[in-house]
C-alpha cells in the first residue's frame, strides 16, 4: 500500500513523503495513528491544503518533546522484581512498567515512547531508548533489580547474576587481590624500595627542574 507520511517516521521518510509499506503495518499502525493517509489523489491535494498546519502542529509538538526529553535523558529508574537466584524474573519488564517506575520518581514517559528491543527478561541495568517524539530520542537506564540493595549494587557496577556463593566467592577473590597489592606496596616502602607513584613523582620533579 502507498501511503503518505504525514510525520516522520523512523526508517521510513520524513513529513509529505509518499511510500509504500506493508498493508498490515499501514493499517494497524500507520493509519489508525494518524501517521499517515493513503496516497489517494484526494488524500494527496487533501496534505498540500494542510501542509503549513501539520508542520505547525509537529514544530509545537517537537518543542514539548524536547522539554519532556531534557528531563529523562541520562536518568536512571528503579524496577524491583522478583527473579531466580539465576537473575532469571517470574515474568518480565514492558514499557508500561518503565513507564510506571518514571512516574513513581516524578518524571513523565508515555509507554508508547519507550522502545524496547525485546522485554526484559533478566535484572541488570539496561539502556534504553525513549523517543516522545520521531525527531527527540534519548537514551535512560533501567536498573531491574530483586532489592534496592541489589539495585545500589548493580548501580556500582556489581554483576548480580549468579547463585550467592560464587558471587561471594568472586567478591572476596578480588578482595584478596586487593590486599595482596597494599601489601606489596607496603613491603617496598618498609624495606625502602621506590614505588611506582615515587618514581613517577621523582620523575616530573626532575622534569621540572631541567625545565628551570
Amino acid at each position: 500500500m502507498q501511503v503518505i507520511l504525514l510525520e516522520r517516521v523512523p526508517k521510513l521518510g520524513h513529513m509529505g513523503e509518499i511510500v509504500k509499506v506493508k498493508d498490515g503495518f499501514a493499517r494497524n499502525f500507520l493509519l489508525p495513528n494518524h501517521k499517515a493517509l493513503r496516497a489517494t489523489e484526494a488524500n494527496k491535494a487533501k496534505f498540500e491544503r494542510d501542509r503549513s498546519t501539520l508542520e505547525a502542529r509537529n514544530t509545537d509538538a517537537r518543542i514539548a518533546a524536547e522539554v519532556e526529553a531534557k528531563n529523562i535523558d541520562g536518568k536512571t529508574y528503579v524496577i524491583i522484581r522478583q527473579a531466580g537466584e539465576g537473575g532469571h524474573l517470574y515474568g518480565s519488564v514492558s514499557p508500561r512498567d518503565i513507564a510506571d517506575a518514571a512516574d513513581a520518581m516524578g518524571a513523565h514517559i508515555n509507554k508508547n515512547h519507550v522502545h524496547l528491543s525485546a522485554p526484559i527478561k533478566s535484572i541488570g541495568v539496561y539502556e534504553v531508548e525513549v523517543a516522545p517524539h520521531p525527531e527527540v530520542t534519548v537514551k535512560i537506564k533501567v536498573n531491574v533489580a530483586r532489592s534496592p540493595d541489589e539495585a545500589a549494587a548493580q548501580a556500582r557496577g556489581e554483576v548480580m547474576i549468579g547463585a550467592a556463593a560464587d558471587r561471594a566467592e568472586t567478591r572476596a577473590a578480588a578482595e584478596a587481590i586487593f590486599a595482596e597489592a597494599q601489601a606489596d606496596v607496603q613491603a617496598e616502602e618498609d624495606e625502602g624500595i621506590e614505588t611506582p607513584k615515587e618514581a613517577k613523582a621523582k620523575r616530573s620533579k626532575k622534569k621540572a627542574e631541567k625545565a628551570e
